[in-house]
């Protein structure tokens, strides 16, 4: 059995309770409400927590300690090493080995745990043989610190030179019906090695779901209002692909949300759909969605109807 097959197919996104710690986060959310949310999540069933240090400057990973201090055992909880920041909170990303050791030590504080069930090299580093990072996570996974690796935002290459070191038993990429990349040289890798796929960006930042539209403003904790990834991307090509699908969604009884997450589901190749939210009733809908019989079929239908 795949790692991530025996926790569901939902994981829940860290970066979304990040708040007002900044970093890569999507907008302001006390600690109290996020650790309400994280246990609330976990009450309706949700087993799969990732998160990573650069999500509100380490506090997605402190909430999440702090939430399942109690339940530890019981949770399966994903943090990446690779994406770091210097005081002025300049962000830097390198997977050198030496700050990898550091990151490692310093999310075991911030999730207040001895283990971390799944832990990931968040982006390839050029300047950085993947071999010697690896040297170091199999380190930390033979002295118990580590259960699983995992590699996010990977290629090819990348991914046959870590397997050199240890196996590598998930990949997670961005995977959704704008981003359909992976199909060519991740999903080969899925399938040849039997291994897990965990989809990040599943609902395309909201545009996907309807709920973000041109006309959307967003917090100064959000990185949507200041990330040039975000400025620079053809956003409104993806607006009128999402408002051309309503009469199809409407035909079937779907949502945006539905669609979403059920095009991604109907990949064999993926295990697991990572999706943020920010409060109950966002979660409630990501949970309801999963139940919901979608055929692909129906997808197919509405895939169609824009194409």
């Amino acid at each position: 059995m795949k790692i991530l097959d025996q926790f569901g197919q939902f994981a829940f996104g860290g970066a979304s309770i990040s708040g007002e710690g900044a970093g890569y986060g999507f907008g302001d959310i006390s600690k109290e409400d996020s650790i309400s949310l994280l246990q609330y999540a976990f009450d309706r069933g949700v087993k799969i927590f990732d998160t990573a240090p650069i999500y509100g400057f380490g506090e997605s990973e402190k909430r999440i300690g702090e939430a399942f201090k109690n339940n530890r055992e019981k949770v399966f909880i994903v943090s990446k090493s690779g994406v770091t920041w210097h005081e002025n909170k300049r962000v830097d990303m390198t997977n050198d080995p030496v700050v990898t050791q550091k990151m490692i030590e310093q999310s075991l504080r911030d999730l207040n745990t001895d283990y971390i069930d799944l832990y990931m090299v968040h982006w390839p580093d050029e300047r950085v043989d993947i071999r010697k990072t690896l040297e170091v996570i199999a380190k930390a996974k033979h002295e118990g610190k580590i259960k699983h690796i995992g590699l996010c935002n990977t290629t090819p290459e990348e991914f046959k030179l870590a397997s050199e070191i240890d196996k590598i038993e998930v990949i997670q990429s961005q995977f959704n019906f704008f981003e359909q990349d992976v199909k060519n040289d991740i999903f080969p890798i899925i399938k040849s090695e039997d291994i897990s796929f965990m989809s990040w960006g599943t609902l395309d930042k909201g545009i996907l779901t309807g709920r973000v539209t041109k006309d959307r403003k967003f917090d100064k904790s959000d990185c949507r209002s200041w990330a040039p990834w975000w400025k620079a991307m053809d956003k409104e090509s993806r607006y009128d692909i999402v408002a051309r699908m309503q009469p199809a969604l409407e035909k079937h009884g779907l949502s945006g949300l539905d669609f979403a997450i059920h095009f991604n589901l109907s990949h064999d190749e993926l295990s697991t759909v990572l999706c943020g939210a920010r409060n109950h009733d966002q979660l409630d809908g990501v949970l309801n969605s999963l139940e919901k019989k979608v055929t692909k079929e129906m997808l197919e239908d509405i895939i169609n109807s824009v194409s």
